[in-house]
């Protein structure tokens, strides 16, 4: 079968309608859910934007060996297996980091089409546009449909990449004014921390509203591109895949960003649901509709990936194909998801989140989920936050000192999982105590 693998990135999983969502409009992704293996606890693994592509690529958790930096050129990438297996294998991204500054996202790609207007040259490019068609992830998923033109008799990899809604949000008017009636094209920007006394309470609801007015954007367009499929007589040849790589907070946990920024450096992170958990939606050949609830996390998307194709993955990857939990299957794939910001010390310096060098000025906080309950973590002799979050999904109580044995747990299970993955030493030490 082709495969059709969609990322739209920074997209909350509780902003969909097949999630619950009942304010924002996402008609053609709700449609799309209608006929998809619909994932319930799906989570990411590295963070937050490159490294979690990287999990994608190699089904590895990335996190332990790789940062913010390039591919290693010892890594065999999903496109790279499936090329070898007679896919013709095509990336159309706006996402900005695939290929600057050595980076090498392209690897294994027959052909790589990187759309401009994302990251440093977006004001410039903002100059050129005249209608919705011109904007970013209009203009990825357009080029999306036009190589389908081209290609449909081919057997196919095709990989779309839309940075929206990752921040700037600047839609057109028309998709924010529902949400905002008196939306009058103001920009917000997150600050990437504590929001309280530095952003105002209508500067957040715009925020929210563009987000939101971002979100039905990509919806338009992912539903384009299932139009095109059906025309081209080819949804029953191919499976389609859309997913993240995180979400955002707008307010919760006292946050307005997904990191917390100590002037040119990084402080503490923690990542809660509203970062970790993600939409993922599965559509196999012959439409079917089914939620499944048993945890499952980015590095898995790549055994999945070579299982519809029929290729055999290879035999030192992290991730667990999901296929068998589409046939009906309940054994887990994982006892436990991790997701974290790379395994950096205190010093460290890293390019994440937009390729500029900063330094920890705190541990980044590692989350260890089991499906029922959330250890937020650093490193030993830091704040510990322990969430019953299949009580609590909002994660507001903190129960670590009640509960002390079940965080030891977690923890154990995070340390077992992260030694198995090689990690170096000096990134082990400072995590092997609570």
């Amino acid at each position: 079968m082709n495969i059709v693998f969609v990322v739209s990135d920074t997209l909350r999983r509780d902003h969909l309608g097949c999630y619950g969502n009942r304010w924002i409009r996402t008609p053609n992704l709700d449609q799309f859910a209608a006929e998809a293996f619909i994932f319930d606890q799906a989570y990411e693994a590295s963070f937050p934007t490159m490294p979690t592509r990287a999990d994608q690529f190699t089904g590895k958790l990335t996190l332990t060996y790789l940062g913010w930096e390039p591919l290693r050129h010892t890594e065999t990438t999903l496109a790279q297996l499936l090329r070898q297996a007679g896919y013709y294998a095509m990336a159309i991204v706006d996402t900005p980091f695939y290929v600057r500054q050595g980076m090498g996202y392209d690897r294994g790609f027959d052909d790589f089409l990187m759309v401009r207007g994302q990251g440093r040259e977006r004001a410039d490019h903002n100059r050129t546009r005249r209608c919705e068609v011109d904007y970013c992830a209009a203009r990825t998923f357009f080029e999306a449909e036009k190589w389908l033109e081209r290609n449909y008799k081919s057997k196919f990899f095709l990989f779309v990449d839309t940075w929206d809604p990752h921040e700037p949000w600047d839609p057109p008017a028309y998709y924010v004014q529902p949400y905002l009636a008196d939306y009058d094209g103001q920009l917000v920007h997150p600050i990437y921390g504590k929001y309280r006394g530095r952003v105002s309470e209508r500067d957040l609801k715009v925020a929210r509203a563009c987000y939101a007015g971002e979100i039905t954007m990509v919806d338009f367009w992912f539903g384009r591109l299932m139009q095109r499929l059906d025309s081209l007589d080819l949804l029953e040849k191919t499976a389609v895949i859309f997913t993240t790589d995180h979400g955002f907070y707008f307010g919760e946990h006292g946050f307005f960003g997904k990191a917390v920024k100590m002037g040119d450096g990084w402080g503490r992170s923690p990542l809660y649901d509203e970062v970790t958990r993600v939409p993922l939606l599965i559509r196999p050949p012959a439409a079917r509709q089914a939620r499944i609830s048993h945890i499952v996390c980015q590095p898995d998307l790549m055994p999945t990936v070579l299982q519809l194709a029929g290729v055999k993955p290879p035999s030192n990857i992290y991730g667990r194909s999901a296929v068998p939990l589409m046939k009906g299957s309940r054994k887990p794939l994982h006892d436990i998801v991790i997701s974290s910001w790379p395994l950096y010390n205190v010093g460290d310096v890293t390019r994440a989140v937009d390729a500029f060098e900063r330094q920890l000025r705190e541990n980044f906080a590692s989350t260890i989920f089991d499906g029922e309950w959330t250890l937020v973590y650093s490193v030993h002799g830091e704040a510990v936050e322990l969430y019953h979050t299949a009580a609590d999904p909002q994660q507001k109580k903190n129960l670590f000192r009640q509960n002390r044995r079940k965080a030891e747990e977690l923890h154990r299970k995070f340390l077992a999982a992260i030694e198995a993955q090689g990690t170096e030493e000096r990134l082990l030490k400072p995590r092997t105590r609570l």
